[in-house]
């Protein structure tokens, strides 16, 4: 099944954009990058073309010609059936990162030819950037960043009236019965699934299990081969024992990642540069602890203390060994492991959402932690997450006698409501936080 992605209006408003510059997209692999823009550029031009550098590396050489836009457009013309037309023609160089005379382009086409529309990606393009020094062309291009499926494009797919019931919600009320368990159901799909595409899509189609998990382990297997492909030889025995050492960072109650855990001895200094290199890499996220829910947020980062989690809950599941019928069948054995999947799920759903801010977490001296504070419209809001209805504990309380937030969210598996700011919001609602918030 074909997933419609919601990436595609924000294409769209790009292209509209009387400020628009050359795209630059970023996002992990697999996740439907190309297919995007492919969409986007044959329904929405009239003409689309794409270099791919990595399977056309002649391409580049209209590059080494001449830097000016006019000249480089005459010599792809060679390569192109279609034309390169201003404004008619969406023009894609596929894996960008193979050309450093390529990706400074950019720059060029944003001064002296704005009326081309260009859209650059490229696989682990963070990485690349860095292992070749290139220079990102500053305030040449538009980054946009792309992500897995949400679960909100997954419910579309899965259940259209479902989907349009909640999507066109007006207050934070109660949901009907039916509706609230038609969300619990795909939910749980999707925490097996995931939002790689392919793997998704298998579930969606109705495939079993066994094709949506060899789907999962062909990613696993690639990240694999990209670590040594892509990453300097030495880190790469600490990149793998980072990666692997998530499920276990995650399991813990609390979970602040801790060196130890990797493999014992292990200290900062040594495994900072892997931890980098899988954010850059769009692997995982790193989300630090703030002192103090002061504006801005990155002003009260305590940059010691942190919490990594995958890219992705269905590679997160796959990664960690869990069983689909174990999510299914809700078994005993899952309790600490179903917490760092209901956060993984959550963090996956705040990030396109927030548009480039990332979250961070709040902890107090071991008597309160909150998993997510989220800056909206200039104010904080804390995001407490369980994965069941049980909302036993303390935290938000202790977070609100300490700094009293005009708003509260509450990710469980209750009902949706609000009650005097306290947003008790849904696990499978997660992605219309935002949303609900402002209403």
């Amino acid at each position: 099944m074909e997933i419609k992605r919601d990436i595609i209006e924000t294409f769209q408003n790009w292209k509209e954009s009387p400020r628009r510059k050359p795209m630059l997209l970023q996002g992990a692999r697999q996740i439907g990058k190309t297919w995007a823009v492919e969409q986007f550029g044959k329904t929405c031009y009239e003409h689309f073309v794409k270099f791919d550098l990595d399977r056309s590396p002649e391409i580049i050489d209209a590059f080494r010609v001449s830097k000016e836009p006019a000249r480089v457009i005459k010599e792809l013309q060679a390569y192109s059936d279609a034309p390169l037309l201003p404004d008619k023609t969406l023009i894609f160089f596929d894996e960008i990162q193979e050309s450093e005379e390529v990706f400074n382009s950019l720059k060029y086409f944003c001064e002296d030819a704005p009326r081309y529309h260009i859209i650059a990606a490229g696989s682990l393009l963070g990485v690349a950037v860095k292992r070749k020094h290139m220079k990102v062309p500053v305030g040449k291009v538009n980054k946009v960043v792309m992500y897995p499926v949400t679960f909100r494009e997954f419910m579309r797919m899965a259940d259209p009236t479902a989907f349009e019931f909640v999507d066109k919600l007006e207050a934070p009320e109660h949901l009907p019965t039916v509706i609230f368990n038609k969300l619990a159901s795909e939910y749980r799909r999707y925490l097996i699934c995931g939002g790689m595409p392919e793997s998704a899509s298998l579930m969606l189609d109705g495939a079993g299990m066994a094709d949506i998990d060899s789907a999962l382990q062909d990613i696993l297997d690639l990240n694999e081969v990209d670590f040594s492909k892509y990453a300097e030889p030495q880190e790469v025995t600490r990149i793998r024992a980072v990666w692997h050492s998530l499920p276990a960072q995650l399991s813990k109650e609390n979970r602040k990642f801790i060196y130890r855990v990797i493999r014992t001895g292990a200290r900062a200094k040594d495994y900072e540069s892997a931890l980098t290199w899988l954010v850059d890499a769009g692997l995982a996220y790193q989300i630090f602890n703030v002192s103090k829910p002061g504006i801005p947020l990155s002003g009260y980062e305590e940059h010691e203390a942190f919490k990594f989690y995958a890219y992705d809950c269905g590679i997160l599941r796959r990664l960690a060994g869990v069983k689909a019928d174990v999510i299914q069948n809700r078994n005993a054995g899952y309790t600490e492991f179903k917490g760092a999947m209901a956060e993984n799920v959550v963090l996956q759903s705040l990030l396109p959402q927030l548009r480039g801010e990332k979250p961070y977490y709040w902890s107090s001296d071991g008597r309160a932690e909150i998993e997510f504070l989220i800056d909206v419209d200039g104010g904080v809001i804390p995001v407490e997450v369980k994965a069941e209805g049980n909302t036993a504990g303390r935290s938000l309380s202790v977070y609100t006698e300490k700094y009293s937030p005009s708003r509260r969210i509450r990710i469980s598996m209750n009902n949706l409501q609000e009650n005097g700011g306290l947003y008790s919001i849904p696990n499978p609602m997660a992605d219309w936080i935002t949303h609900l918030v402002k209403l």
